[in-house]
């Protein structure tokens, strides 16, 4: 995860014609995931060849810069736009003057198309759009790109894009916030099941969970309907039927993390979004995110400042922008 105060950079590519759906999966995750932080975590830039205005398919416009011969971006995105012959998705001197900076690269359907048809075998495992997929076996392609929502190759991330842009994103912002930050942004996007990348594209009929474990999904839930009169462990696993121990095992193994801290996370994370966008007292957010008292002190020391300080730093930045 980032230190306090320490901001990923990162670069989204446009070319004409590009999916508002993928562009939105990026930019709106991000943007929440500074919302509910005591301090931004991502800025991002909008890059296209030429710079410029771009247009998307439905005619939005983003007003592009063009790319730096010493990217320092942390990832680079690159958007599909509904055609997988785009001459302006064929990147791969861009993509390698991010790679070789140690960048991440993802590559959204259409743009993961033509990096597959670039590479050839070269690339190991890859996915793509399932009809872009359909498209390549049309062609005469005996590429398996597999039915995934994303796979990974070294610093390579191949995606289906369009809604598996918001798994992919919440993904990557798992890096640098807390599990339970992570949850917060997926459900303000109403987006209750984050899928794994080896996640079967939707089309199979496959069915996934928010975090791998049903019995884990069912806990958390539980403390979600729970964070203003937050439940002892002791009742939480004798709801689910479990041992403390099986609990802290579930959760070491698919949230690196343990019970009661994902807990506290998780009302910290509410308590934040109330900070920085209601008008609640200090003493009722900690209220309403259910600590009674010492409340001040233990977001200090989880964030290193204080609530009412956060919400003066935050109120200033505002009105100078």
């Amino acid at each position: 995860m980032n230190g306090l105060g320490e901001i990923s950079v990162v670069d989204i590519v446009v070319a004409d014609g590009f999916v508002l759906t993928e562009l939105a999966g990026v930019v709106d995750t991000l943007r929440l995931a500074n919302r509910v932080s005591a301090l931004p975590v991502f800025k991002w830039n909008y890059r296209s060849t030429q710079g410029g205005p771009v247009a998307s398919s439905s005619e939005a416009m983003v007003m592009t810069t063009p790319f730096e011969d010493r990217p320092d971006a942390t990832y680079l995105f690159v958007i599909g736009n509904a055609d997988p012959d785009c001459g302006a998705l064929s990147l791969q001197p861009v993509i390698d003057r991010y790679t070789n900076r140690q960048a991440t690269v993802f590559l959204l359907a259409e743009a993961a198309s033509r990096y597959i048809k670039d590479s050839g075998d070269k690339i190991v495992s890859h996915t793509t759009h399932w009809e872009n997929t359909e498209l390549m076996h049309e062609r005469g392609s005996t590429l398996d790109t597999g039915h995934a929502i994303a796979a990974q190759d070294g610093g390579i991330v191949t995606c289906a894009g369009m809604g598996t842009t918001y798994d992919v994103t919440l993904a990557l912002i798992g890096q640098h916030v807390s599990p339970a930050t992570k949850m917060a942004v997926a459900n303000i996007l109403l987006h209750d099941k984050i899928r794994d990348f080896s996640t079967a594209q939707p089309f199979s009929g496959a069915k996934g969970t928010v975090t791998g474990d049903r019995e884990l999904d069912q806990c958390i839930e539980i403390m979600q309907a729970n964070i203003e009169d937050p439940l002892p462990i002791g009742e939480l696993v004798k709801v689910l039927n479990l041992s403390n121990r099986s609990l802290e095992r579930k959760f070491r193994l698919h949230m690196n993390t343990t019970p009661n801290r994902f807990y506290r996370e998780l009302r910290l994370t509410k308590a934040n979004n109330l900070l920085l966008n209601t008008t609640m007292s200090v003493r009722d957010v900690g209220l309403a995110c259910g600590f009674s008292n010492g409340f001040s002190g233990l977001y200090k020391s989880f964030y290193g400042i204080t609530p009412a300080v956060l919400r003066k730093q935050r109120r200033a930045a505002q009105n100078i922008s």
